[in-house]
């Protein structure tokens, strides 16, 4: 019940967090504002989860895994829940915002809680469950949103994810085991000192500028691309928007098979397929046939995959010790890429529509590459059965 029990705390948490993706058309013409005003139903809950991480991480290194993460997922259900409540665009961005704010407690505890109580062999099936719960929540979210919002009301979309996710937290307390091997920190100081350190190692500030250029191309793709595909000759409904993100369903099998290519090719020839894939996706959307832009979605979100995996991955590598530090440090920087990609690629929206947010999102993935080559050497390897390790944060 244990597997069971993280698989459902990571779904739990990502079916929130992007499920306003796939209605941003029809919030806008509900609440009658701009793609802009709108896309802060995306950047506040991710700018929520950058802020909240580090204080969370702190407070989970005094009390507990486990005494966070579960009061997190009932927390995360109350501000779901009042997001339906919701009687204009600045009700529901607070909404969303305190949504994001509940994230960190999950999905950077969860991470550590994982490392502790689950040794040797089970580690890696254990994150991988963990993985799957994240990648799936994300498509149930969206998918869920637009369906109902289609169907039923776009009230009823909160209440059905609140729901869910209440239901999950009671699972998550009953079957989430007690952390046994938590070691309470005794010395806040040293923990300061930690990342101290970290912001003076430049291949690591690298690496954490390219999961900020992941997260900034990732959601600022796939909030834009809602309003280009609702409007002519696409014409999507909103369920029709969430059927969409069927490709973020592709992390299922790109993450595990990113090992491999890491194992075998290196850092900076992942980087540079990763890279790869997603300028040729991005191309593709351009098309004004949609089987070209939802094999483009999908090359894109591949590529996304291939760069998170890696750069996860490249975070402990360059830290060397203190690494949750250092993920905290990713994690934060990695969700303000995606506050920024959503709230900035607004206005290129509005300048010259989606074709000029293909071109920044396009100069993004070329200076995350650059980036991707500062944080490592030429001759540089990643086992990929530390690949398999890492965890999903989008």
């Amino acid at each position: 019940m244990s597997l069971i029990a993280v698989m459902l705390a990571g779904a739990c948490t990502f079916l929130n967090v992007y499920c306003t993706q796939p209605l941003l058309p029809f919030l806008r013409r509900l609440f009658h504002a701009s793609e802009l005003q709108v896309s802060l139903t995306v950047s506040a809950t991710t700018f929520g989860v950058a802020i909240a991480a580090p204080i969370v991480g702190l407070m989970a290194e005094r009390i507990g895994r486990k005494k966070v993460i579960v009061p997190a997922l009932f927390w995360l259900t109350v501000p779901t829940l009042l997001a339906a409540t919701s009687t204009g665009i600045w009700s529901m961005v607070l909404w969303r915002f305190l949504q994001g704010i509940c994230v960190p407690g999950i999905i950077a505890v969860m991470i550590a809680y994982i490392g502790e109580e689950f040794s040797g062999i089970n580690v890696g099936s254990v994150m991988a469950s963990y993985v799957t719960g994240t990648v799936f929540g994300g498509f149930l979210g969206r998918f869920i949103a637009g369906l109902v919002a289609t169907h039923w009301h776009w009230r009823a979309a909160f209440v059905v994810i609140g729901v869910i996710n209440l239901c999950g937290a009671i699972a998550v307390r009953q079957w989430l085991p007690k952390a046994r091997n938590f070691k309470k920190a005794e010395d806040i100081n040293a923990t300061l000192n930690d990342m101290r350190m970290h912001l003076r190692n430049p291949r690591l500030l690298a690496t954490v500028a390219m999961g900020f250029g992941v997260l900034f191309s990732l959601v600022g793709a796939f909030t834009y691309v809602n309003f280009y595909l609702a409007a002519p000759p696409f014409h999507l409904s909103s369920a029709a928007l969430g059927t969409i993100f069927c490709v973020y369903l592709l992390g299922l099998i790109i993450t595990p098979l990113s090992g491999r290519f890491l194992d075998r090719s290196g850092f900076r020839n992942t980087a540079i397929v990763a890279t790869a894939f997603a300028l040729t996706g991005l191309a593709c959307t351009l098309s004004q046939h949609l089987s070209i832009v939802i094999v483009g979605l999908a090359l894109f979100s591949s590529g996304i995959f291939i760069y998170q995996a890696a750069a996860t991955v490249q975070t402990g590598i360059n830290a060397g010790r203190a690494r949750s530090s250092a993920a905290g440090l990713y994690v934060t920087l990695y969700y303000i890429g995606g506050s920024v990609g959503a709230t900035a690629l607004g206005w290129v929206w509005l300048w010259r529509g989606w074709h000029a947010c293909v071109a920044a999102i396009a100069v993004a993935s070329l200076l995350t590459l650059v980036c991707a080559f500062l944080s490592s050497s030429p001759t540089e390897r990643i086992p990929a059965r530390v690949v398999t390790e890492s965890a999903e944060v989008s």
